[in-house]
C-alpha cells in the first residue's frame, strides 16, 4: 500500500514539476480566439476534454452536495444546504458565495441547471497566469478584465494559487473560516508548514489530495458529518519514531495533535461572531493587533486569534454531528453545529487537534429552527439592516417556514487541523500534555485525570 501510495506521489510532483511552457503550449496551439465569457471558454475544453466534465460533474466541488446518511435519514447535504456560524447559509446568497463554486452563474441553487457541462469552470482550477478572478457578483462569472483567451491558452495543472483562492479565503477573507489555512500557505516557512515549505518538502496541495477522475478526498465535519477523510498520514509515515513509546501513541493520538502545537501561526483567524450586535449604524468599526475589525456595522462583534493552541476531541470518520436546515433545537444551551462524537471507547479513534469556532446568530424564536439568512443584493441585510426581511427571503430560498419572530442563539462548530505542521523539532513534548501544567482537559477526554498518573 505504501509502496504505491509513494509512487503515485511520487508522479504527481513530477508532472507538477513540468515547466508550465510545456504543459501549456498544446493548448496555446489548439485554442483560437475570440473567447468572450466563461462558457465560451469551457466550450473550447469540451472539444477535446468532455469525459472530464463528465466526471467533474459527479464531485462535490460541482454539485456542493453528496447522498449521505445521518441518523438513518439519507440526506443531500453539502455547501448549498449546510449552515454555519460565519455568513450562515449559502441558500439565496449564491449570487456572491459562488464565487468560488468551479461553475458559471450560479445565483440560485435551486433552479441552476448542474446537467449544463457549459457551465464547467475549468479555468479556475487550471488556471496557469495567476490573472484568473471571479467578479464580486453573477454567481461565478469571471471579472471582465481577465483576458480569457490567454488563460485558456496557458491551462496547465492546478497549484496551490488555484485551490487557496478559495480554501485559503473561506468565510469572507484571509484565515477567517479554517485555521490551518490561510494566505501564508501559498509559500509558507518551514517553521510554518514543513510540508509545503521550499526548503522543507515543497508540497502541493495534490500531494496529499491526490486526485483521480476529477474527485478530490478530504471532506470537513460541517458538510460532511459521515464522510470518509480518505487521507492518513500513516500512508507515508509508517512507525516514524525510534522512541517505541512516541510510537505507542498512535494508537490513540493522531499525528497532527503533537505536530501542529498551535495553528493560524501567521495570519489571525477568526474565533467568535456575534451577529446579534450587527446593524448599529451608531457604533464605530475599530481594529485590533492583529489589523482585523472587532465591530463591522454589517457584521457585528468578532474576535480573531492568532498561534493559537488547539482544542482536543476524540475523532474517527463517520462519527460526527452536524446541524440539519430546518432541525429544531433548544436555545438556552449553545447549539452544536458539526462536531465529533466518538470518545475512546470507539475503535479507531485518536485524540484530534480542532479550531472550534462560536458565536452567535439568527434563529426563529418561535419554531427554534436556524433561519439562513439573505445577506447579499439591494434587499439584503448588509444594504437594509432589516433582520425580518432577511430572514424572510432567505427561509423562503431554503424551503422553510419563518413564524416572523427572531432571536439569537449561540453555536459552536468544529474544525479538524490538519495542516500547518511544524517541523519534528517543534513537536509537543512529554510535559505538554502530561504534568500539572499539561494542555489537554483529561476529564473531558474520558480519563478520571492525567494517565501518565495512572488516573484512567
Amino acid at each position: 500500500m505504501h509502496l504505491k501510495r509513494n509512487l503515485t506521489i511520487l508522479l504527481v510532483m513530477v508532472l507538477l514539476a513540468l515547466p508550465t511552457l510545456v504543459l501549456a503550449s498544446t493548448h496555446k496551439d489548439r485554442i483560437e480566439g475570440p473567447i468572450n465569457s466563461g462558457t465560451e471558454a469551457t466550450q473550447k475544453c469540451l472539444e477535446c476534454h468532455e469525459d472530464a466534465a463528465t466526471d467533474f460533474m459527479k464531485t462535490s466541488h460541482w454539485n456542493w452536495s453528496l447522498e449521505q446518511e445521518i441518523d438513518g435519514k439519507i440526506y443531500q447535504r453539502g455547501k448549498r444546504n449546510a449552515l454555519n456560524n460565519y455568513c450562515t447559509s449559502v441558500a439565496s446568497n449564491e449570487d456572491s458565495c459562488a464565487r468560488c463554486h468551479a461553475g458559471y452563474g450560479m445565483s440560485d441553487a435551486n433552479t441552476y441547471d448542474f446537467s449544463n457541462k457549459s457551465n464547467v469552470d475549468c479555468l479556475v482550477c487550471h488556471d496557469t497566469t495567476g490573472t484568473y478572478a471571479k467578479a464580486t457578483s453573477g454567481g461565478g462569472i469571471p471579472k471582465e478584465k481577465v483576458n480569457l483567451l490567454q488563460v485558456a491558452q496557458n491551462v496547465g495543472l492546478p497549484m496551490r494559487e488555484n485551490c487557496g483562492a478559495c480554501h485559503f479565503f473561506g468565510g469572507g477573507g484571509d484565515a477567517v473560516k479554517h485555521g490551518d489555512l490561510d494566505g501564508s500557505m501559498f509559500y509558507p516557512e518551514k517553521s510554518t508548514d514543513i510540508h509545503m515549505a521550499a526548503d522543507g518538502n515543497d508540497f502541493v496541495c495534490q500531494t496529499c489530495h491526490v486526485t483521480k477522475n476529477h474527485e478530490i478526498p478530504g471532506n470537513s465535519m460541517g458538510v460532511s458529518p459521515v464522510g470518509i477523510s480518505e487521507l492518513d498520514c500513516s500512508e507515508c509515515h509508517d512507525a516514524p519514531h525510534t522512541e517505541s513509546r512516541l510510537n505507542a501513541h498512535v494508537d490513540k493520538v493522531a499525528c497532527q495533535t503533537c505536530h501542529i502545537p498551535t495553528y493560524s501561526k501567521e495570519r489571525a483567524t477568526k474565533i467568535w461572531w456575534d451577529w446579534s450586535t450587527a446593524g448599529d449604524q451608531s457604533r464605530e468599526e475599530v481594529t485590533d493587533e492583529y489589523g482585523k475589525h472587532t465591530y463591522v456595522t454589517k457584521k457585528g462583534d468578532m474576535k480573531y486569534g492568532m498561534n493559537l493552541s488547539p482544542e482536543y476531541a476524540w475523532y474517527t470518520d463517520g462519527k460526527n454531528q452536524a446541524y440539519i436546515r430546518g432541525e429544531k433545537f433548544d436555545p438556552s444551551k449553545p447549539l452544536i453545529m458539526a462536531a465529533p462524537i466518538a470518545t475512546r471507547a470507539d475503535s479507531g479513534a485518536k485524540v484530534y487537534p480542532f479550531k472550534v469556532m462560536r458565536g452567535k446568530q439568527i434563529y426563529d424564536s418561535k419554531n427554534n429552527i436556524l433561519i439562513t439568512a439573505h445577506l447579499v443584493g439591494e434587499d439584503g441585510f448588509w444594504k437594509t439592516f432589516d433582520w425580518n426581511k432577511a430572514a424572510e427571503i432567505g427561509m423562503k430560498a431554503s424551503g422553510l417556514p419563518y413564524s416572523g419572530e427572531y432571536g439569537f442563539a449561540e453555536t459552536v462548530m468544529y474544525w479538524r487541523l490538519n495542516h500547518q505542521v511544524s517541523p519534528k523539532e517543534e513537536a509537543l513534548q512529554c510535559l505538554d500534555c502530561h504534568g500539572d501544567s499539561g494542555r489537554l482537559d483529561w476529564q473531558a477526554l474520558g480519563y478520571k485525570g492525567d494517565p501518565m498518573g495512572g488516573a484512567m
